[in-house]
């Protein structure tokens, strides 16, 4: 099968396309899937330099990528949820690195996957996965609900735009932290935008004097402004600095969940939830979609697509 792979840790000059890996062998209870789309997140990347050695087993070559979306090509045994030809997206991590989602075909556990609905299209099914579960296991961790004020740092990223929009939709109020250049984009999502940087805790103050009741933070290197805004009793939690848990908050990790992930897929399909597709890039082009994911700043999730049919 044809695919984006790296015999070893490194830059981007460690990613190559080949055409003669062997196709995966299908386990129990895991699909077959053939890709149709996928999409990049900086663990992608981070992965890829050696950033997660300490914390993950890699077998070399390794296909990157963590999202997919296709359909299903053969099931194995014990896999009675799924059946050739099921249109599915998964947060396909694996339990070490290895047989990855920029290829023509991955393997799937069960537990991951969901089906994909009619309405929802296969780039946006392709951006859902990662970000969206991180999304929506941050907001339940914080007990997010009817009432609150929700600080969301780095709102008009990849996976902040989808908390911004979970959170409206468990009935939050949301401020949000982006450039100005972003802030129309958010305020169409119903969300309070603030600029992030030098007099934050004052700009949420302004809109929140009691504090917010709960922080959810996407971007790392903010705690000092997240304990500035939170309300007495108030709850954090951050998916990029671990730190967050000596200072009485959560570290958000995120396991893959096929029921969080259907009831995901089904929000966006009814138009509950948006995916912002930034940009859109061929298997060949798999080194330009990470280094503009390195560069930050980018509105929305990077599609990758793999086939039409």
């Amino acid at each position: 099968m044809r695919a984006v792979t790296y015999d070893h840790y490194g830059d981007l000059d460690v990613l190559e396309v080949r055409d003669d890996l062997p196709d995966p062998k299908v386990g129990p209870g895991e699909a077959l899937v053939e890709v149709r789309s996928a999409s990049v997140n900086p663990v992608d990347w981070k992965l890829m330099s050696g950033g997660l050695d300490g914390m993950m087993e890699a077998t070399f070559p390794v296909v990157p990528g963590w999202d997919v979306a296709g359909v299903v090509r053969a099931v194995g045994p014990d896999t009675p949820e799924l059946a050739v030809g099921d249109e599915v997206l998964a947060y396909a991590r694996k339990d070490w690195v290895h047989g990855g989602t920029f290829a023509e075909l991955v393997t799937v556990p069960v537990r991951a996957a969901a089906k994909k609905p009619a309405g929802l299209d296969w780039d946006s099914a392709g951006a859902l996965p990662l970000a969206g579960q991180t999304a929506y296991r941050t907001l339940k961790r914080l007990e997010v609900g009817r009432g609150d004020t929700v600080l969301v740092h780095a709102a008009a990223g990849g996976v902040g735009l989808l908390a911004v929009q979970v959170a409206r939709e468990l009935g939050a109020r949301v401020i949000g932290t982006a450039s100005e250049s972003n802030h129309d984009r958010l305020r169409e999502l119903g969300v309070e935008p603030v600029t992030y940087g030098d007099g934050l805790v004052e700009r949420v103050r302004a809109l929140a004097p009691d504090g917010v009741d709960a922080v959810a933070d996407f971007v790392g290197g903010v705690l000092d402004d997240t304990l500035g805004v939170l309300r007495e009793g108030g709850r954090h939690a951050s998916v990029a600095d671990p730190s967050v848990i000596e200072r009485g908050g959560s570290w958000v990790w995120v396991r893959p969940d096929g029921e969080e992930l259907q009831w995901l897929a089904d929000l966006a399909a009814r138009g509950g939830l948006t995916v912002d597709v930034a940009g859109r890039y061929g298997l060949d082009e798999v080194r330009d979609a990470f280094a503009r994911s390195q560069e930050g700043h980018v509105r929305g999730k990077l599609v990758i697509h793999v086939s039409d049919d």
